[in-house]
């Protein structure tokens, strides 16, 4: 008889019960407001502006109401205006070229390699070809590229970095944790990202004129000082005038469950990336008809979800085999779809995006899957779904696929 796995994919970990404490004493006090705090004392989420700065490694940090206007605010302190071209991956999530839209950019979509991360030589020609002058890349699905070899080609053709790390949050290039290459780090705390408040976001910078702007546009009313991370004055001299309120601030609630989330996070980026390793043991053994997208050599991936695709199925296997899965209790999802699917959207279905011509991006998706690893696994879950997985792609195997 079939194995079948019976854990729930999308039910997160349990939140510390120093979260649950910390959010009942903000209730008590029903100072849920960033602002509301006593006289020279930090808010809750002052408190987490810092820890998150010295956990991250950078001078500035900025809590903010979702990762979407993180990104959003980036792009407006480093200059991104009405009708400007701005460059991002082709494959990414739909808040990422909805930011660019949001700010009155045109995004430029750029083509990945087989191994998720956006491909450099086509970088260059668009960087070429669009005269950008912002690049967003989003590390898709924790997935770093080259980081050293894009600094260098940003300062080469005069572009700007911003970086999305909605799913890199712990991840390392070279030992330098990413969102510290760019001119901001643009961080997701949505319940299916490494911290958990439902929504939330949060933005880090060394800069501190951006990171003035940022403060500025996140709605400060001029309480700019209560943050927990303060660029010199002389940084908010033009800001305060010349940036508009955006009303992008996390409130109290959501920082103080955050906090204790962050103390676990080191061990959180350990458990997730030992469970990835369990089931994509198992997977490289079924190499080549399945492609399992490989960490450059320099790159740490946190593995709190996988990808594998399978090279020449049809849409009608593919969606055999997420049948079948799921029929185990083995839920993925497929980035092949041709309608809007969930969080598997693609550039294809983008209609405020222009359509661009992506033929080694859509050759990638046509049979790309995803799955999370949620940290409720235990390592004898991850070898079920592993086996689960191993036997379901064997029986879709190339061999006698129709055409």
């Amino acid at each position: 008889m079939n194995k079948r796995f019976s854990g729930s994919f999308t039910q997160q970990s349990d939140l510390p019960e120093a979260s649950h404490r910390a959010a009942e004493r903000v209730l008590r006090t029903a100072a849920l407001h960033r602002y509301q705090s006593d006289e020279g004392q930090l808010s809750e989420t002052a408190l987490l502006e810092q820890a998150f700065a010295a956990w991250q490694g950078s001078a500035f940090c900025i809590a903010l109401a979702s990762g979407g206007q993180a990104i959003q605010l980036a792009l407006r302190a480093v200059g991104v205006t009405a009708g400007d071209p701005v460059l991002t991956n082709a494959f990414t999530l739909a808040p990422v070229p909805g930011a660019i839209w949001a700010v009155g950019g045109k995004p430029v979509l750029v083509e990945i390699t087989k191994d998720l991360v956006i491909d450099l030589d086509d970088l260059w020609a668009k960087i070429a070809s669009s005269g950008a002058k912002v690049l967003l890349l989003s590390h898709m699905r924790g997935h770093l590229p080259d980081l050293t070899e894009i600094t260098k080609i940003a300062s080469a053709a005069g572009v700007t970095v911003v970086e999305d790390c909605a799913h890199t949050m712990g991840a390392t290039w070279r030992g330098q944790k990413s969102g510290n290459f760019g001119a901001f780090g643009c961080f997701s705390t949505q319940t299916y990202k490494h911290m958990n408040s439902g929504e939330g976001g949060l933005l880090t910078t060394d800069d501190p004129a951006l990171a003035a702007k940022a403060m500025i546009m996140s709605g400060s009313y001029m309480n700019y000082t209560r943050h927990g991370t303060v660029p010199d004055p002389e940084h908010f001299a033009d800001a305060i005038y010349d940036c508009p309120n955006m009303s992008a601030r996390m409130d109290n609630l959501r920082a103080a469950v955050l906090r204790p989330q962050l103390a676990q996070l080191d061990d959180a980026v350990i458990g997730w990336t030992r469970r990835a390793e369990i089931i994509l043991r198992s997977l490289g053994q079924l190499s080549p008809d399945v492609h399992i997208p490989m960490p450059l050599d320099g790159a740490f991936r946190v593995g709190s979800s996988i990808q594998f695709s399978l090279p020449g199925r049809t849409p009608a296997r593919c969606q055999a085999v997420v049948r079948d899965l799921a029929a185990r209790g083995v839920e993925v999802k497929w980035f092949g779809h041709v309608e809007p699917h969930g969080f598997t959207s693609q550039h294809r279905h983008w209609r405020y995006v222009q359509a661009q011509a992506l033929p080694q991006t859509d050759d990638i998706l046509r049979s790309l899957f995803d799955m999370r690893v949620p940290l409720r696994f235990g390592e004898d879950d991850c070898r079920l779904i592993a086996e689960i997985l191993c036997e379901v792609l064997q029986a879709h195997a190339t061999t006698g696929e129709a055409a």
